[in-house]
């Protein structure tokens, strides 16, 4: 079993699950219970249990044997007594087991309703979520003495090791005599007895000077660092601190507004928390773009919510953005040579999700994927809405 916590669910492992064709393919999504009252009372357990005994009637559908259907399902019956899973849990948990593959299981920093799905592929619709308004941004603490750069997201947040590219602290750009220097200013000592970093005249300008050459290696090593240039960078600094690094900044996202005070007494999850709240309205930007553009051109050849339409553009590839109706289900047939739809009222082992399907391809080849309650959609009471490619 792959210890998923160690290897995260990232976008190349979903691009994988995504297009992965086998049969009897075993999808489950389920909450996880982080609560020590849920924990104690074994509900993530219990949930497990209820995911596998729908799979087995599922796959009985199928026609399997009794015996082939216990012995492939046995490696998630292990899930259930391992210790270590449900010690420390997620949010959610999602599973996927093949006869090809076996199993892989993600706890995930989101949280799932309880759901299974058996086809000849995975089901991958609750976990759009995580790519399509993932959020990833840079944040970098900073001050005379301090510097840390962590890459973060809507669901992680983890420190960039640059140790080997950037100075550490001032003293390493200015030299050993930074301390003797600063002790000098306070006691009074300097032989201009003027701030040599707090006062007026040379002194200021020296440090200005100073401060440019350390604030310019950190932009520096910042631009080789990140190699996503579209990302945010968020500063954590004083407001001195960020005006002067401004002046030397060439990153071309530096995140308009900052987190004040000293980042060093900042934590993680405080640092995380607080930047999430900073970039929230800029995150949502892209989506709310989207639902304007779809609003603004519908009833054009730009849009539609024809599923039919929108199945068959998925295939292609011409969809700029899809929006999927979280309260609407679609089961059935597409056949995209003749662009032959066949609607059934749920799943069954003939069929697929359908909006799942689009879902799928939209993403694969490169579009937006936005899962939404049927008050966000642009159209509702509609399973798909899709704004297609200029």
């Amino acid at each position: 079993m792959k210890d998923v916590r160690e290897q995260p669910l990232t976008k190349s492992a979903f691009e994988a699950l995504s297009k992965q064709q086998v049969a009897h393919a075993v999808s489950m999504y389920m909450p996880m219970y982080k609560g020590g009252k849920e924990q104690n009372e074994g509900l993530g357990q219990a949930n497990l249990k209820t995911c596998i005994k729908e799979v087995h009637k599922l796959l009985a559908n199928y026609q399997i044997p009794e015996k082939e259907i216990l012995e492939y399902l046995k490696p998630i019956e292990e899930i259930v007594s391992n210790r270590n899973i449900w010690r420390n849990p997620a949010e959610g948990l999602a599973i996927f087991l093949d006869k090809e593959e076996g199993l892989r299981m993600y706890p995930l920093p989101i949280s799932f309703e309880r759901q299974v799905y058996v086809a000849g592929h995975y089901y991958m619709q609750p976990l759009f979520e995580l790519f399509s308004d993932d959020g990833m941004f840079y944040y970098l603490a900073l001050s005379q003495d301090y510097v840390k750069l962590f890459k973060g997201s809507r669901f992680s947040f983890k420190e960039v090791s640059v140790s080997d590219m950037m100075p550490a602290s001032l003293e390493d750009v200015v030299g050993a005599d930074f301390k003797e220097k600063q002790l000098q200013v306070r006691s009074g000592h300097s032989a201009h007895k003027v701030g040599a970093f707090h006062g007026y005249g040379e002194g200021k300008d020296d440090k200005e000077k100073e401060l440019q050459n350390y604030f310019g290696q950190i932009n520096k090593a910042v631009n080789e660092c990140i190699k996503n240039k579209n990302a945010p960078l968020v500063l954590a600094c004083s407001d001195g601190v960020y005006g002067m690094y401004k002046k030397v900044n060439t990153y071309p996202h530096l995140f308009e507004d900052h987190l004040p005070g000293d980042p060093e007494y900042r934590g993680v999850a405080t640092a995380h928390k607080e930047s999430l709240k900073l970039l929230n309205d800029y995150f949502l930007a892209t989506r709310k773009d989207k639902i304007s553009a779809y609003k603004e051109a519908a009833h054009t050849n730009k849009t539609s919510y024809r599923q039919s339409e929108i199945l068959e553009a998925a295939l292609e590839g011409t969809i700029d953005t899809l929006f999927i109706n979280k309260s609407e289900s679609l089961f059935g047939i597409f056949k995209a040579a003749n662009s032959c739809l066949i609607v059934d009222s749920k799943k069954d082992t003939h069929n697929v999700s359908l909006t799942n399907l689009a879902g799928v391809k939209t993403f694969l080849k490169g579009g937006n994927v936005y899962v939404l309650e049927d008050a966000e959609m642009p159209i509702g009471n509609k399973p798909l809405n899709a704004l297609f490619r200029a």
